[in-house]
Order: C-alpha cells, then sequence, then structure tokens
C-alpha cells in the first residue's frame, strides 16, 4: 500500500506568516503553524533607530519572513508526526506588491549593516503608498505617450505597484538605487532562497510589474521619458527568468533543508500572490465566479475566457490566476483595516469591560450589537477609503468619510456603517465587472473575516443580492499554496500535473451559503444609491477635500 503524500503552503501576510500541511489526495490539513512577524508592520521607526518614517511608509524586514520558515515547518513536522520522505511539495505565497532592493548576493540591502539605517534599503510592503507621487507621474507619462500596456490596468498604476516603488527609490535614494543588484518580489526572493534559482512568477510581474505574456515589459522609451536614469531598468534591474504559475520554480537546496527538517530536492512552486493562490483553493476553475479573500485589505479575483478591459481593474493577466484563462483583478485597499482601526481608536472604555465580563472578544461583541440594528438604522453612511480606493478609482490619496453622526450614535451603528461601506465598495466593483460584459454569476469568500463574522457576510449578501459560499479552511491561501506545491511535484512524484485536477480534489468549501434577504435588499438599494453619489463626488473630483487636507497633514509634518 502507498504511503499518503503531503504538500505544505506557506501563506506570507500582512501581519504573519503561516503554513499548512496537507495531504494532496483530499485535501485535509493536518497541521497549521502560524508565527507573528516579529517587527510586524514598520510604519513609524526604523528598528533599533530613532529614523522616523514619513506619512504614507510601509515597511518590513526580511529576516521576520526567513524566521517564519525556520520555526513554522519544524512545527508542522512536530505535531503531525509524517514522514519528510513523504512531503513532495512546497509552495509560496505572499501579499503584493511586496517588494525589496536585493544585492548581488542575494541579501536584502537592509540585511547589510551599512544600508540598515536608509529606510529605501528595507522591503516597501503592498500598503506602501508614500510612492503616489511617483504614480502620479507614471500614468501622466504613460497617457501623454498613448502607451497600450495601461489598457490592461484601466489606465491607471497604483501606487502599490513595482514600478512606483523603484520609482521613488530613483529619486529619494539613487545611492540605493545604483546599488541594487535587481528589484524582487518579496514571493521569488523567498523561492530564490528555497531554491537557489532567480525565478520571477507571471502573477506579480503581471499585475504589479507591467509585464505581458505577448509583449513583455513596456519599452525602454517609456522609461526613458518618466527618467533618463530609468531608460534601461528592465535589462539591468529585472532582467530575471519570468515563468507561468502552476510551474516548478526549482528543488529545496541542502542548506534550507536542513534549517526546515525537511529533505533536499523537494519541489518548489513557483511564486505566486496570496490573494491569486486562493481561487483554486475554493474550486473556481472556470468564468462567472468572483472570489473575494477578505482580511485587512479585499482582493476581488475573476477568471474569464475572454480579455476584456473593466473600469478600476487592477489588471487583466493572461494566465495571471490559472493558466489557459485571463486573471481579473480589482480590490479595496482596507477592509480588515477599517475594523481594526475603530476597534483601536474610537471604542469606550465600557464596552471593553463589558465584552470581558461576558467573556466574549470585543469584536463579537460589536456583531452581536450591530447584528440587532436593521439596514438603515443607524442613520449613517460611510465611504471605506481609510487606505485609499484600489477599485475603481485607484486613488490612494483619497481618504475616510462617515455621514450622519448625532450625539446619540453608538460605536455598533458606526462599526455596522462601516461594514457596510466594505460591501457597497464590493458592490461598485460587481457592478464595474458586469457592465464591462465579464458577468459575476456567483460570490465566494475566505479569509478571517468571512469564516468569523456571519454578520458581515449577511450584509455582503444583501447589498450585492447574490448567494455567498465560504471556503472550508481556514488558512485558504495557504492551502491554495500547497495545491500548487503540489501540482510542481507533478503527478509521477504522487502529486498532480494540473492545476485543474488538483483542486478537483484539493479545494474545500463549507455546507452554508448566505443568502440575501429579499427585505434588507431593497433598503440597501436605496442605501447604495447614496453610496454612489458620495463616492463619484468625492472620487472623481468635484470635490477634492480629501486631497487638500492630506497635503496640509503632510505639510504640517514636514
Amino acid at each position: 500500500m502507498k504511503s499518503k503524500k503531503y504538500s505544505i503552503g506557506l501563506d506570507y501576510g500582512t501581519q504573519s506568516g503561516r503554513a499548512v500541511l496537507v495531504e494532496i489526495k483530499s485535501g485535509d490539513e493536518i497541521a497549521t503553524a502560524i508565527m507573528a512577524y516579529s517587527h510586524g508592520v514598520i510604519d513609524e521607526y526604523l528598528p533599533g533607530t530613532d529614523i522616523k518614517l514619513q506619512l504614507d511608509w510601509a515597511l518590513q524586514d526580511p529576516d521576520d519572513y526567513l524566521e517564519v520558515l525556520y520555526n513554522t515547518v519544524p512545527r508542522l513536522l512536530e505535531v503531525s508526526k509524517v514522514r519528510v520522505e513523504d512531503i513532495i511539495g512546497i509552495g509560496i505565497d505572499f501579499t503584493a506588491c511586496t517588494m525589496m532592493p536585493v544585492a548581488k548576493d542575494g541579501q536584502v540591502l537592509c540585511q547589510k549593516d551599512e544600508y540598515r539605517k536608509n529606510p529605501h534599503a528595507w522591503v516597501k510592503l503592498w500598503k506602501h503608498h508614500a510612492a503616489q507621487r511617483q504614480a502620479n507621474k507614471l500614468n501622466e507619462i504613460a497617457e501623454m505617450r498613448k502607451e497600450e500596456f495601461m489598457q490592461y490596468y484601466a489606465g491607471k498604476m497604483s501606487s502599490e505597484w513595482l514600478m512606483p516603488k523603484i520609482y521613488q527609490i530613483l529619486e529619494e535614494a539613487p545611492e540605493i538605487y545604483e546599488v541594487t543588484d535587481r528589484f524582487m518580489e518579496a514571493s521569488d526572493w523567498i523561492t530564490m532562497k528555497l531554491t537557489g534559482v532567480d525565478i520571477r512568477n507571471t502573477c506579480t510581474a503581471g499585475y504589479k510589474g507591467l509585464w505581458n505574456k505577448k509583449s513583455g515589459y513596456p519599452n525602454k522609451f517609456f522609461f526613458k521619458a518618466v527618467d533618463s536614469r530609468l531608460e534601461n531598468i528592465i535589462e539591468d534591474k529585472l532582467n530575471a527568468e519570468i515563468r507561468p504559475i502552476g510551474s516548478k520554480a526549482g528543488s529545496l537546496i541542502s542548506a534550507m533543508a536542513k534549517k526546515m527538517g525537511l529533505r533536499e530536492g523537494i519541489a518548489v512552486a513557483v511564486g505566486n500572490v496570496d490573494a491569486h493562490v486562493a481561487v483554486p483553493a475554493v474550486n473556481i476553475v472556470e468564468e462567472g465566479k468572483m472570489l473575494m479573500v477578505m482580511g485587512t485589505s479585499t482582493c476581488h479575483l475573476v477568471l474569464g475566457k475572454e480579455e476584456k478591459f473593466i473600469e478600476g481593474v487592477c489588471g487583466v493577466v493572461a494566465d495571471g490566476i490559472i493558466q489557459n484563462y485571463y486573471g481579473y483583478e480589482a480590490g479595496q485597499a482596507a477592509v480588515g483595516d477599517i475594523f481594526q482601526w475603530f476597534v483601536a481608536n474610537a471604542m469606550p472604555k465600557a464596552y471593553f469591560e463589558e465584552a470581558e465580563n461576558k467573556g466574549i472578544d470585543i469584536y463579537c461583541l460589536l456583531e452581536e450589537k450591530a447584528a440587532r440594528l436593521k439596514p438603515g438604522q443607524s442613520g449613517l453612511l460611510a465611504l471605506d477609503w481609510w487606505n485609499g480606493s484600489r477599485s475603481v478609482l485607484m486613488d490612494s490619496d483619497l481618504t475616510g468619510i462617515i455621514l450622519g453622526y448625532n450625539i446619540l450614535t453608538k460605536p455598533e451603528e458606526v462599526y455596522r456603517a462601516l461594514v457596510e461601506a466594505t460591501a457597497f465598495g464590493t458592490n461598485r466593483i460587481v457592478e464595474a465587472f458586469n457592465n464591462g460584459g465579464v458577468e459575476i454569476k456567483e460570490l465566494y469568500a475566505c479569509g478571517g473575516l468571512a469564516e468569523k463574522n456571519k454578520m458581515l457576510m449577511q450584509i455582503y449578501a444583501d447589498v450585492t443580492n447574490m448567494e455567498i459560499r465560504i471556503s472550508d479552511s481556514a488558512q485558504t491561501p495557504a492551502l491554495g499554496a500547497a495545491i500548487f506545491g503540489a501540482v510542481a511535484a507533478g503527478k509521477e512524484n504522487g502529486g498532480y500535473d494540473t492545476i485543474f485536477d488538483a483542486a478537483k480534489n484539493m479545494a474545500r468549501l463549507k455546507e452554508n451559503v448566505y443568502k440575501p434577504i429579499a427585505s434588507n435588499v431593497q433598503i440597501y438599494k436605496k442605501l447604495y444609491i447614496e453610496y454612489r453619489k458620495l463616492h463619484d463626488y468625492f472620487g472623481l473630483g468635484e470635490n477634492n477635500v480629501m486631497k487638500t487636507l492630506k497635503n496640509l497633514k503632510k505639510d504640517t509634518l514636514d
């Protein structure tokens, strides 16, 4: 009798890394290990220094990523007791664009003592928005030159992406730009550490790096028009081989195998994005279905057979999610982040005491109170732009708003209004897809919010007027990474030859489905009309007060 085979999925999120050990034939998660990053999100001071970061900076320490590898994988082995000989594949996913300037020896520059005090030598996390000025210039030059590649990104690139962040380094720390051998996505860097091979993946290259399967990167004349020093950026600092997701990057090298407790030679999949890798983990392998990956932010992912250009879509990439499909990505830059902000900054002491007396989490108390409210009962309406607007406006300089406060407003009413705002933001994205000819017929969700917050998911079903199915995995991206690891290993080694075969056996969904409540749907239709008015008024330039206020704040901090 053949022994069972296993794959490891490593999911690098915003605050922590998660590892799962998955049985390949059933998709059963045998063991899970989670580790918070020692330095978390670095957005105030550089570690070990008094160097204060400016507004909208978000950095990380690459040593934290390695620490996750060295601690979570041995814990999987310890808990599961499986034989290392039966582990055949590893898959990696990461937040994106999370980028880093890398030296010739493969170290991130901040890992070297001589560069540690320069903020630009560190990892720029996906939500580093301090490159908005550079993004604006890139967009202006692209529009002026009528660059065709911009149609794949709804005509606008985000400050979160690779090129604005690289350009920021060039402008603000040219000495770091000069000593950088290559700029890398964190997913590709971890994969390189595991295999010793510098391979880039089509997912991050396509969605975050302006690369296209048919035409490659934008031509050097575009970059020269932006800044003459960028003319040869592709040849000089982005020249690694790009391989499709679902393929094998290489094999686990001896040094890393020893540190992780694994055997040398295990197949390592090409890196991937944390949201995108979750799609096959809920068995979405066909068009018409949208997956919402819900956490600190939300990514909305859709497959299509035809190439269409959708309003506010962050990218349409051939083979970007699954081979032989166009992968569409949209998203909201803050969802769970908004709720976390509210609890950390706007909750009265009495609510924390009540939660403690009841023996429940503060979020559970808020949900309990907010769930008693009917749609529209709070009298509040919010815009969900606490971290800017990703889709459909692609503008990180927009900020949040809550309308309708009075002296009787309760915290649970504000909380429910914030939840509703994120649902309206998702509905605006669904609306854009439908209007653009990519019909959304079914909604799926995964992530901590989808798993834990029943009120939130019911509101999303009511606002969108669609049924929502939920992943049965608490670590869906990590399960997705493990699925890609099984495909990298191949059928001859006990894995799978295609992502379609792997998803058929390893994907998992809960039986319960959130169904829209007709009476709630009608009220939310009225509220959504008002949301759209505010959305367009503040987001399309009729009133730029948000940007004025943000600029005034920046001026006071300079």
